[in-house]
C-alpha cells in the first residue's frame, strides 16, 4: 500500500487530525488490507498522524525537524529505512489541551538530548521502537515549559518510573508488558526505574514471591540497580499522614460491622449511607486510631476511613478505607505493626515519597485516580506524581486469573508456578520461550488506551520468528517405529555430516546410519490416501540427508494393533526423486527421551468466561481490592464454601489433554544437552531441555509447533490432481464407520475421543471448539447414513 493509498483510506473525518485507533478501527484496517497484519498494523500507527505528518515520515518536504533515533523502523512502518514519526498527542485521549500543530509536534519529537541513541531491544524494550501516547507524554513533559523540564540535565535520573508488584504471587505474561514499558522508557530517557514491592498485606506475601519476581525481571533483561524499595519501609510516614487526615477532619474511625459497611456503601445506581460513626470528634478518632495501633482492638472491630462523599458517583470515593487491623506478623517489619494501610492509600503516596515522575498504571486504576488525587490534595506532599493509564495485556485463550492459577498449583493440576502450561513468566521460561521473544511481542503489540484482546497467534509468530534463527536443528522421533533394512549389510555404519542450521552458520555435526533405525510414528500410515507421501504398505520415501530411498515390504503390530516395526528394502536415490522425505535416528546411535507436548491448560470456554467476567468487572468500576472485605477476612465457613465452589468450577474447566507425555528417541548429539538448551526437532517443532532434566532419560518440553504452512503442506501436485485426490479420499471415508473415518487421517489429526472424533491436529495442538463441533456433526451424519 502506497502513501497515497493510505491517505485515501484515512480521509474519513475521525482521521483528519490523527487519532488513537480504537478496536473497531483496527478491525476495519485489517479488513481493507485483506487481513494482512503487517499492513493493518502500519495503518493503525500512521492513523495517529495528519496527512502532512505522514508525508514527513516518507522524507517529503513537509518534514520539519530530524526525527529521533528509532531502533526498529521495520516494525514501525513496514519497510526498511523508514523514518520515525513525530510525537503526536491523541486528540481523542489527551486532556491537557488541543493538539499541537505539526511543526510543534515535530519539534517535540526531535529531542535527542532526552533519547538514548544506544538503547537496544534488550534494554529499551518497546519504548524505543514504538510511538505511543506514553512516550509522547514524556517528551512533552521534558520539553520547554514542561512539567519535568528542570530535570533534563539530571543524567541517569531525568525521569523516574516504577514497576510496583504485590509480592503475593508469581508474575505472568500480562506483567511483562508493564515491565518492558517502565524499564524501557526509563532507559530510553536516561532515567531510572524503581522496583517496589507493595507489601501492605502480610497475610498473602512471601519471600518466595519476592525472589521469583526479581528472577523474572532479570530474565527479561532488565535491572533496577540499587533502586529496590518496599512499601513497608514507608509505614511510619504513611501512619503520620493518616493521623494528619484525622486531625484535619478528613478521616474517621468507623466501627460498623463488615456487613453493614458493605450494605451502606450503596451501588452504582444508589448513593451510599453515611456511617453512624462518621461524625465522631477528632479527639475520639485520634484516641481510637492510637488504640488500633497498640493492638487494643480485635480484627474487624474498627477501620479508618477517609471522609469524602458517600453519594459520590465513583464508588472508590465513598469514604474508602485507609487502615485495617491485622494481627499478623509482617515478613519485613515483624510484629511492629498490627494495623496496615490499604493498597489504595499507600500506592500513590509511595510514588510521591520516591519522587516518581511518571506513574503508568493499567486501565482498571483509572477509576482510582480521583482518589489518589484527593489524597495528594489533602496531605502535605510537595512532589505530586502524575498517573497515566494504559490498556493491560490480554491474550486470547490464556487464563491469567491469580485465583485460578493458584488453585491449579494447590490442587496439583500443574507441577508448580513454573509449569510450562502456566502463563507465568517462569512458566514461559521453562517452556523454552526466549526472553527476547517476550520483549519483541510487547514491542509489536504497542501501547494504547483501548482495551482489547491480542490474538495468541501474534505471540506464537514472534516466538517462531525468534527461535527460527537461533536454534540448532536436530533429528528426533516421537512415539518411534523401528525400521529394519533387510538388504542393508550387517555391521555396516555410514557417517553423514549435517549443518546445525540451514541458513545461519552454527557449525555442523555427524550422524551415524546403520541397518536398524527409527522413524516418527506420523511417518507411517497403514491406510493412507494417495496424497500421503510418506511410508505406507508398499510405499516409499526418501530418508533425509543420506539420499536413500526406502520401501516398505511388511510391518508388525503389537497386541493392541499398533504398528511397532517396519521391514524395508533400500536403494540409493541417484537422480530419482520421490515426494516424501522423512527423518530418522539410528538405533545404535540414539538417546532415549521423554517429550512433553503441551496444549492450553484450560478449555477454550474457560478463557472466554474469564475475559467476559473481567470486562464486566472493569465496566462496573469494581475495586482492584475490596478493602471492606478482603478475601482473608471473610468468615471461615464462607471462605471454605466459596473456595470449594471455585475449586469445582476450575477443575471442570481444566483441559484433560493439556499435557501429553510421549516416548522419543533423539540423535546422540543431544546426550550432553544442558537444561534450558533449545532445539528445533526437524519437521516436528521447537523444544527445550527441561530445566529439571537430569539426562536419564532426557526430558524435552515442546515450546511451539512449526508453522502450519511448512513444507509438508506443499505436495507439489496440480490443483486438478489435488481435487481428484480429495474426491477419492471422500469416497473412502463414505464407506468407513464413524469410529474410523477420522482415525485414518493421521496427516490431519493426532488424538481422538472415545468415539473417534478428533481432538487435536496433526501437530498435537488442541482443535478449537468450533472445529470440534463441526467434526462431531460429520460423525453424527456418517452414523445416520450407515444406519448405526
Amino acid at each position: 500500500m502506497s502513501l497515497s493509498d493510505l491517505n485515501g483510506r484515512l480521509r474519513l473525518a475521525p482521521y483528519v487530525n490523527g487519532c488513537e485507533p480504537s478496536k473497531e478501527d483496527a478491525e476495519m484496517f485489517a479488513k481493507v488490507t485483506g487481513s494482512s497484519r503487517v499492513v493493518a498494523d502500519w495503518m493503525s500507527r500512521m492513523a495517529r498522524y495528519t496527512a502532512a505528518e505522514r508525508k514527513a515520515l516518507s522524507g517529503g518536504p513537509a518534514a520539519q525537524a530530524p526525527p529521533p533515533v528509532v531502533h526498529s523502523p521495520k516494525a514501525l512502518s513496514g519497510g526498511p529505512g523508514a523514518k520515525a514519526p513525530p510525537a503526536v498527542h491523541s486528540p481523542k485521549k489527551e486532556k491537557e489541551g488541543k493538539p499541537a500543530p505539526p511543526a510543534e509536534k515535530a519539534k517535540m519529537a526531535a529531542s535527542p538530548a532526552h533519547v538514548d541513541p544506544k538503547a537496544t531491544a534488550a534494554t529499551a524494550g518497546l519504548a524505543a521502537a514504538s510511538r505511543n501516547f506514553l512516550r509522547d507524554k514524556i517528551v512533552k513533559d521534558l520539553g520547554p515549559g514542561g512539567r519535568c523540564a528542570d530535570r533534563a540535565s539530571a543524567k541517569g535520573d531525568i525521569i523516574r518510573t516504577r514497576f510496583p508488584p504485590e509480592p503475593n504471587g508469581y508474575l505472568h505474561i500480562g506483567h511483562a508488558k508493564s515491565i518492558c514499558l517502565n524499564f524501557g522508557l526509563a532507559k530510553e530517557f536516561h532515567g531510572r526505574c524503581h522496583l517496589r514491592f507493595d507489601d501492605t498485606n502480610p497475610a498473602a506475601e512471601k519471600q518466595e514471591y519476592i525472589d521469583a519476581i526479581q528472577a523474572d525481571i532479570k530474565w527479561l533483561g532488565f535491572d533496577w540497580g540499587e533502586h529496590q524499595y518496599y512499601a513497608s519501609s514507608y509505614f511510619d510516614q504513611l501512619y503520620e499522614w493518616a493521623v494528619h487526615l484525622v486531625k484535619n477532619g478528613d478521616a474517621y474511625v468507623d466501627s460498623q460491622s463488615k456487613e453493614d459497611m458493605s450494605k451502606n456503601r450503596g451501588t452504582l445506581f444508589t448513593p451510599g449511607v453515611n456511617s453512624p460513626y462518621r461524625e465522631r470528634s477528632v479527639e475520639e478518632n485520634l484516641k481510637l486510631f492510637e488504640e488500633m495501633k497498640q493492638a487494643k482492638h480485635k480484627e474487624g472491630t474498627h477501620i479508618l476511613r477517609a471522609k469524602i462523599d458517600m453519594a459520590h458517583s465513583n464508588m472508590n470515593m465513598r469514604d474508602p478505607p485507609l487502615y485495617r487491623i491485622r494481627h499478623i506478623e509482617h515478613p519485613r517489619t515483624g510484629n511492629k505493626w498490627v494495623i496496615y494501610p490499604i493498597y489504595d492509600f499507600a500506592h500513590g503516596q509511595e510514588d510521591a515519597i520516591e519522587g516518581i515522575t511518571h506513574s503508568f498504571c493499567t486501565l482498571e486504576f483509572e477509576q482510582h485516580r480521583p482518589l489518589y488525587e484527593w489524597f495528594l490534595d489533602h496531605l502535605p506532599i510537595e512532589t505530586r506524581p502524575v498517573q497515566t493509564e494504559f490498556a493491560k495485556l490480554k491474550i486470547s485463550g490464556l487464563v491469567m486469573s491469580k485465583r485460578n492459577l493458584l488453585c491449579c498449583v494447590n490442587e496439583k493440576i500443574v507441577s508448580g508456578w513454573d509449569d510450562p502450561r502456566m502463563p507465568t513468566i517462569c512458566g514461559l521460561r521453562r517452556r523454552g520461550i526466549p526472553p527476547e521473544a517476550v520483549r519483541m511481542f510487547c514491542e509489536k503489540i504497542g501501547v494504547t488506551k483501548n482495551a482489547s484482546i491480542v490474538d495468541i497467534a501474534n505471540l506464537e509468530d514472534v516466538i517462531r520468528e525468534t527461535l527460527d534463527n537461533t536454534t540448532p536443528r536436530r533429528f528426533a522421533c516421537i512415539d518411534p517405529i523401528k525400521v529394519v533394512l533387510e538388504d542393508y549389510p550387517d555391521g555396516k555404519v555410514e557417517t553423514f555430516e549435517l549443518p546445525n542450521h540451514p541458513k545461519v552458520e552454527m557449525g555442523s555435526r555427524s550422524m551415524r546410519f546403520s541397518k536398524v533405525f527409527y522413524i516418527d510414528q506420523s511417518d507411517f500410515m497403514e491406510e493412507a490416501p494417495e496424497s500421503y507421501f510418506r511410508l505406507k504398505p508398499g510405499g516409499e520415501a526418501m530418508l533425509r540427508t543420506c539420499q536413500m530411498i526406502v520401501k516398505v515390504k511388511s510391518f508388525k503390530k503389537d497386541a493392541n494393533g499398533k504398528v511397532t516395526e517396519l521391514v524395508c528394502t533400500h536403494e540409493a536415490a541417484g537422480t530419482r526423486k520421490v515426494p516424501g522425505h522423512i527423518g530418522w535416528v539410528s538405533a545404535d546411535d540414539c538417546v532415549e527421551a521423554v517429550v512433553n507436548i503441551y496444549n492450553n491448560l484450560f478449555k477454550e470456554e474457560a478463557a472466554q468466561a474469564e475475559a467476559e467476567a473481567e470486562a464486566e468487572a472493569e465496566g462496573a468500576g469494581e475495586d482492584k481490592i475490596d478493602a471492606f472485605e478482603a478475601e482473608d477476612e471473610k468468615p471461615k465457613d464462607r471462605q471454605a464454601a466459596e473456595l470449594e465452589a471455585r475449586r469445582k468450577k476450575i477443575l471442570e474447566s481444566v483441559n484433560p489433554d493439556s499435557l501429553v507425555k510421549c516416548r522419543a528417541v533423539v540423535e546422540a548429539n543431544l546426550k550432553d544437552a544442558k537444561p534450558e538448551s533449545r532445539f528445533q526437532f526437524e519437521r516436528i517443532g521447537y523444544f527445550v531441555v527441561d530445566r529439571y532434566s537430569t539426562g536419564s532419560p532426557l526430558v524435552f518440553n515442546r515450546t511451539i509447533t512449526l508453522r502450519a504452512s511448512g513444507p509438508e503442506k506443499d505436495t507439489g501436485r496440480s490443483r486438478k490432481a489435488e481435487q481428484e485426490e480429495q474426491l477419492r479420499l471422500k469416497k473412502i471415508l463414505e464407506s468407513k464407520p464413524p469410529q474410523e473415518m477420522f482415525r485414518i487421517q493421521t496427516d490431519k489429526y493426532s488424538q481422538f475421543d472415545a468415539d473417534g472424533v478428533p481432538t487435536h491436529d496433526a501437530a498435537g495442538a488442541e482443535l478449537s471448539k468450533g472445529a470440534a463441533k463441526k467434526l462431531r456433526a460429520q460423525w453424527e451424519k456418517q452414523k445416520k447414513k450407515l444406519g448405526l
